[in-house]
């Protein structure tokens, strides 16, 4: 059934526009057109992030700021191993998913840190991402506060999912 699907909304919208007399063909050639537009205009913002994160990710950064925050880590008893989720997933959704499949690799899915780091990864969002992609999709140059709520909702939710995971599981 779900094979089928996306060919039958696409024989459904053909249909609707037979009917209200609509040439299907040259408006999906029109939309597709203002696509591709859009598309040349996120490029840059989009290359520019990708450039940032791996630059951020192959620079060293990321084990030196690991090495800094893991004493307060091990003070808080927090598990150190949720650390890379929690500050590469504003980041990079794809690496984020990657080092959680690294912890279910490790521990299984069912262990605490594992329960954890999904519920870190669920509940914080690829911040940098969206701000890049969707404000330099429309031109906003100005993303200074955006970026600072959106970062701040991240680690709020990390902070929840410090305090709630434990009494749940």
């Amino acid at each position: 059934m779900t094979d089928l699907f996306i060919p039958l909304i696409v024989f459904l919208i053909i249909i609707y526009g037979y009917l209200k007399k609509i040439n299907v063909y040259d408006s999906f050639v029109v939309g597709a057109s203002e696509g591709f537009s859009i598309v040349k205009g996120m490029f840059p913002s989009l290359l520019a992030m990708i450039l940032a994160v791996n630059i951020f990710k192959n620079s060293g950064v990321i084990d030196f700021l690991f090495n800094f925050l893991k004493p307060l880590f091990l003070f808080l008893k927090i598990p150190f191993e949720v650390l890379p989720i929690a500050i590469m997933r504003p980041l990079s959704g794809s690496f984020g998913l990657a080092l959680l499949n690294n912890i279910y690799g490790i521990y299984g899915p069912d262990s605490f840190i594992s329960i954890l780091s999904s519920v870190i990864q669920g509940s914080s969002d690829t911040t940098i991402y969206i701000i890049t992609l969707y404000f330099g999709s429309v031109g906003i140059k100005k993303i200074k506060y955006a970026l600072w709520v959106g970062l701040l909702a991240d680690l709020f939710m990390v902070i929840m999912s410090l305090i709630v995971v434990p009494i749940l599981f």
